[in-house]
């Protein structure tokens, strides 16, 4: 059975989203080469040892049994993925995503690819001071002094800046940082299909729209006119119901909530099927309850062509939804983009899907999820 190491890793980028290339290099070293077991925070600082720009560094704790070259191989393999080019000539340069390999447990290596632990951390701040973060009493096994003490004799006085914003050891532990998602679009976008799978795989508490219940919903398909105050009212007054009793009370053994709509939806489709007296007291309601119901940290809209979402309703066969026209979808989807752009932007993720199955293609719906993963890195 191959014994497990504790590993420190110096990870840092100053090319392009840095804070987007440090978390994705996470994910990756914990997918691929072990479990990330902690995380420091992240440290603006100057270039080290030549001309360029300005860094975010941190470090990382992996529990591995990876031998140190083959985890050394796949760190290269990891910084190949994420961009990094590395020059012909020796020297430093600017840089997508660097990781070096601080110590692997308390071994002492030293072949022509391999120093261990790395032989200039003791002269870079911007390693030590994260590195304090996770392991401020490791003991440096040739010098012998932990890594607090490598801190205060560091010859390096560059400044470094500790950043806000957080990194995280997992895909899991983003997500539940986000507390509440919601995913929406139009009829037959795969709102509930997105949502239950993403449920699935990051353990969140699913909230899925009630709409199979709803009494009215077979007869406004019918006859639009007649029925469609009393629809648009039966949603909302069950879609507030609903909302106020999940998203209030949550799942101690789930790490987030994740909705497949949102009851602004109410609001969007009302206007599209209610005449103007009746839009205008349905307003009135649905402002009282708007106020009072919990907004999610990102708001996904799945964007879809109509003959897509017509094909998608065909397939899934409700008879009461056979009708729906084309010029309908086409309301509802403007309705959804007149919305969006009074949602304030940092909260709002549009996602074309026209070209994606996600529902049947593993790889499409890991696109959409990495999407949204992105989005939620950068907030």
């Amino acid at each position: 059975m191959a014994v497990k190491q504790f590993v420190y890793l110096s990870i840092g980028s100053n090319l392009g989203h840095k804070k987007l290339n440090l978390q994705k290099s996470i994910f990756l070293i914990n997918e691929k080469l072990g479990r990330v077991t902690a995380v420091s925070a992240m440290y603006k600082s100057p270039s080290w040892g030549f001309e360029g720009g300005e860094f975010l560094n941190a470090c990382v704790q992996l529990e591995t049994t990876k031998d140190p070259e083959w985890l050394l191989s796949g760190l290269l393999q990891l910084e190949q993925k994420l961009g990094r080019e590395r020059a012909i000539h020796k020297g430093y340069a600017n840089r997508t995503i660097d990781i070096d390999i601080l110590y692997y447990g308390k071994e002492v290596i030293n072949t022509d690819t391999l120093t261990i632990p790395h032989p200039k951390m003791k002269e870079r701040k911007f390693v030590l001071k994260p590195l304090a973060d996770i392991a401020p009493q490791f003991y440096h096994p040739i010098f012998n002094k932990d890594t607090r003490n490598l801190l205060q004799q560091c010859p390096d006085k560059s400044s470094l800046t500790k950043v806000s914003k957080k990194l995280y050891p997992d895909r899991k532990a983003l997500f539940s940082a986000m507390e509440f998602i919601t995913i929406e679009g139009n009829i037959g976008a795969g709102k509930t299909t997105l949502a239950t799978k993403i449920a699935e795989d990051l353990n969140a508490k699913l909230i899925l729209e009630r709409f199979a219940e709803n009494p009215f919903l077979p007869s406004f398909y019918k006859d639009r006119s007649r029925f469609a105050f009393p629809l648009e009212m039966s949603f909302l007054a069950d879609r507030y119901q609903q909302f106020m009793d999940d998203t209030s009370q949550f799942d101690l053994f789930k790490g987030f909530m994740i909705s497949d709509y949102d009851i602004f939806k109410s609001l969007i489709f009302a206007k599209v099927t209610l005449q103007k007296q009746e839009f205008e007291l349905y307003r009135k309601v649905f402002g009282f309850m708007y106020k009072e119901i919990k907004k999610p940290k990102i708001y996904v809209y799945l964007h879809q062509t109509s003959a897509r979402l017509l094909e998608n309703i065909k397939k899934r066969g409700r008879d009461y939804e056979q009708d729906i026209a084309v010029d309908y979808l086409e309301n509802i989807n403007r309705g959804y983009l007149d919305f969006l752009k009074t949602y304030p932007k940092e909260n709002q993720l549009i996602i074309d899907i026209s070209e994606l199955d996600f529902a049947n293609k593993k790889m499409d719906y890991l696109k959409v999820l990495e999407h949204i993963q992105d989005f939620a890195i950068l907030q």
